[in-house]
C-alpha cells in the first residue's frame, strides 16, 4: 500500500465511480464546483479575521497575546482535529462529514458575530476549527475519490484559485464591513455563504468510499495523536506568548509531545486498523510534501500576520485600503493556481516547487525594504512576488500528499496535508511574533532614548510598538506636543519595523530550507499512465 502514485489502486479499493447518466448528483466538475463554494467560506474566513484582527483588538481591549489567540486557538483546534477528522471521513463517507462541517462552521462564525468577550471570540474560533478540520479533509477526499489522476492535478489547480479568489475578496470585503458595519459582521457573512455551500452540497455531492474503507476506529491512536499534537501546539503558542523558549514549561509540553508521538508510532505497528498506516512515510514524495506543507505555512502565515498591521498601524490605511494593498498577493494565486496545475501535470511536481518556494524566498527577503515611506509599486512587487511563489506550493504539495496515499485513506491524507498547515500556520505565528517581541523589547528603550523624548518610555507604548499601532489616545495625553507626538510615533514606527523586519528574514530562511526539500519531491512510478474512465 505504501508509495503508491494517484493511478495505483490499493488492492480491493474500486476506481472513482461513473457519474450517472443524468443529473448533477456525482459528476467531477460540479463536485468541484460544489466543493469549492463550501472551502471558498473557510478561505474567505481567514483573510477576513486578519484584516479585522486591529478592530477586535481596539474595540475588546485585547492585548497581542489575545489577537494570537484569535489565530492559534482555531489553528490549535484544526491541528488537533484534522487528521481524525479525516478518517472519520474515510469510514463514514466524505459527503456527510462535508455538509456537517459546513453547518458546523457557519453556525460558530454567527456565534463568534454574537460575542461580546474576547473569550468568547477565542471559544467559538476553538469550535470553528473543529468544524473546519471535518470540511477540509473531505473536500479533498472527494476531490481524490471523483477525478481521475489524469485530471487531479488540474482539478487541485482550480480548487487552489478558489481559494486564491476567496483569499483576495476576503480583505476586501472584510475591508469594507469592518470600516462600514462592524467587525462581527465579518463572520456574520459565512452564514449566507455555508447555507448555499450545504444546498449545493446535498444537490451535487455523491459519497464515495472504497472497498478497503475502515471498519473500526483505532481510539488509542486518536487519543495519543490529540494529545501529541495538543502538546506541541500549546507547547509553541505558550512560549512565543509568555512562557519563552528557555521556560521549563515550555520543553515540559516540548519533550512530552516528542514522547507521544513516539507512544502513537510505536501503537501504529500494532493497532489492527491504524489511524495512520506508518507505511504512507515510506514515499518519499509524501513525506517530502508534508514537510513542505509545514514549512511554507510557517513562512506565509508568520509573515501575513505582521503584514496588516503594517499596512493599517504604519501605513495609516483603511481595512479597505489594506485589502486592496493586499489583492497584488491573492490576484498573483489566482493567476498561477491553475497554472501551477498544469505545470505540475506536464513537468512533475520538483521544478515547480522548488521554483515556488525560492521566488517566496526572494518576496520574504524583500519585504526587508518595507518602511513608513515605502509606496504603493514596492509593496505591490512583494505582495505579488509571494503570491507566485506560493500558488505552485499550494498546489504541488497538495497532490503530492492526497494523490500518493490510496483511495481507502485520502481522508487521512487530506487530514495531513491540512494539519501540516495548521502545523506550520501555529509555529510560524509563535516563532515570528516571539521574534517580534523580542527585537521590541531589544530596541524600544534605545529607540526612545535616541529620539530625545524628555520623558521615561511608557510600557504601553512599548506593546503599541509590537502592533506598530499609535494609541488615539496619545494625542490627548498631558503635555504633549506635535514635535513630541511625532517622535514617539517615529519611534512605535521604526521599532515595529526592526522586528517585523527580523521575523522576514527568520521565514526567508524557512523558505529556503523548504526550497532544499523541494527537490526531494518526484512524480510517481505510473505518473504518466491513463485515469479512471470517469465521465465528466
Amino acid at each position: 500500500m505504501t508509495g503508491q502514485t494517484i493511478l495505483d489502486k490499493a488492492p480491493g479499493s474500486p476506481d472513482p465511480a461513473p457519474a450517472p447518466a443524468g443529473g448533477l448528483r456525482g459528476r467531477p466538475w460540479g463536485t468541484l464546483f460544489a466543493v469549492a463554494v463550501g472551502v471558498m467560506m473557510v478561505a474567505l474566513d481567514g483573510t477576513i479575521v486578519a484584516i479585522a484582527n486591529p478592530a477586535i483588538q481596539q474595540d475588546l481591549g485585547a492585548s497581542l497575546a489575545d489577537v494570537q489567540w484569535i489565530t492559534n486557538g482555531y489553528l490549535l483546534a484544526l491541528a488537533v482535529a484534522l487528521v481524525t477528522a479525516g478518517k472519520l471521513g474515510d469510514r463514514f463517507g466524505h459527503r456527510q462529514t462535508f455538509l456537517i462541517g459546513i453547518a458546523g462552521f457557519a453556525a460558530a462564525s454567527a456565534a463568534i458575530g454574537l460575542s461580546g468577550s474576547i473569550a468568547l471570540v477565542i471559544a467559538f474560533r476553538v469550535l470553528q476549527g473543529l468544524f473546519g478540520a471535518l470540511l477540509m479533509p473531505a473536500a479533498l477526499g472527494l476531490l481524490r475519490a471523483t477525478f481521475p489522476a489524469e485530471k487531479l492535478n488540474m482539478a487541485i489547480g482550480i480548487w487552489g484559485m478558489v481559494i486564491g479568489a476567496s483569499t483576495a475578496g476576503g480583505p476586501i470585503v472584510g475591508g469594507l464591513l469592518v470600516e462600514h458595519v462592524s467587525w462581527q459582521s465579518v463572520f456574520f457573512i459565512n452564514v449566507p455563504v455555508g447555507v448555499v455551500a450545504l444546498l449545493m452540497g446535498l444537490v451535487i455531492l455523491r459519497d464515495h468510499r472504497a472497498q478497503n474503507a475502515p471498519r473500526s476506529f483505532d481510539l488509542l491512536g486518536i487519543l495519543l495523536l490529540s494529545a501529541a499534537m495538543a502538546s506541541l501546539i500549546w507547547g509553541i503558542i505558550k512560549a512565543g506568548e509568555s512562557w519563552g523558549w528557555g521556560s521549563g514549561k515550555t520543553w515540559g509540553f516540548l519533550i512530552g509531545a516528542v514522547v507521544l508521538f513516539a507512544l502513537f508510532a510505536l501503537w501504529q505497528t500494532r493497532a489492527r486498523e491504524p489511524l495512520i498506516p506508518l507505511g504512507l512515510f515510506r514515499s518519499v514524495p509524501l513525506s517530502a510534501g508534508v514537510v513542505l506543507m509545514i514549512l511554507m505555512a510557517f513562512a506565509f502565515m508568520g509573515g501575513l500576520f505582521f503584514v496588516t498591521f503594517y499596512l493599517q498601524g504604519v501605513k495609516g490605511l483603511s481595512p479597505v485600503d489594506s485589502g486592496l494593498r493586499l489583492l497584488p498577493l491573492t490576484g498573483m494565486m489566482i493567476v498561477s493556481s491553475p497554472l501551477a496545475g498544469a505545470l505540475i501535470t506536464r513537468f512533475g511536481p520538483r521544478i515547480p516547487l522548488v521554483g515556488g518556494m525560492v521566488f517566496t524566498a526572494a518576496a520574504m527577503f524583500g519585504m526587508l525594504s518595507l518602511a513608513s515611506e515605502t509606496g504603493t509599486f514596492a509593496t505591490s512587487l512583494w505582495f505579488a512576488l509571494l503570491g507566485l511563489g506560493l500558488a505552485p506550493v499550494m498546489v504541488g504539495a497538495t497532490e503530492v500528499i492526497v494523490g500518493n496515499a490510496p483511495l481507502e485513506l485520502s481522508g487521512v491524507a487530506g487530514g495531513l496535508q491540512q494539519a501540516a498547515m495548521q502545523v506550520g500556520g501555529a509555529l510560524g505565528t509563535a516563532v515570528l511574533g516571539a521574534v517580534m517581541s523580542s527585537k521590541v523589547s531589544a530596541d524600544f528603550a534605545g529607540n526612545w532614548t535616541a529620539a530625545g523624548i524628555p520623558v521615561p518610555p511608557d510600557p504601553r507604548l512599548e506593546q503599541a510598538a509590537e502592533f506598530g499601532i499609535v494609541p488615539d489616545e496619545l494625542a490627548q495625553a498631558p503635555g504633549m506636543t506635535p514635535d513630541m507626538l511625532a517622535a514617539v510615533t517615529k519611534v512605535i514606527h521604526d521599532t515595529f519595523l526592526s522586528g517585523m523586519g527580523t521575523a522576514f528574514t527568520v521565514a526567508g530562511v524557512v523558505a529556503v530550507v523548504a526550497a532544499l526539500v523541494a527537490t526531494l519531491t518526484k512524480p510517481g512510478a505510473n505518473a504518466g499512465a491513463g485515469g479512471g474512465g470517469v465521465h465528466i
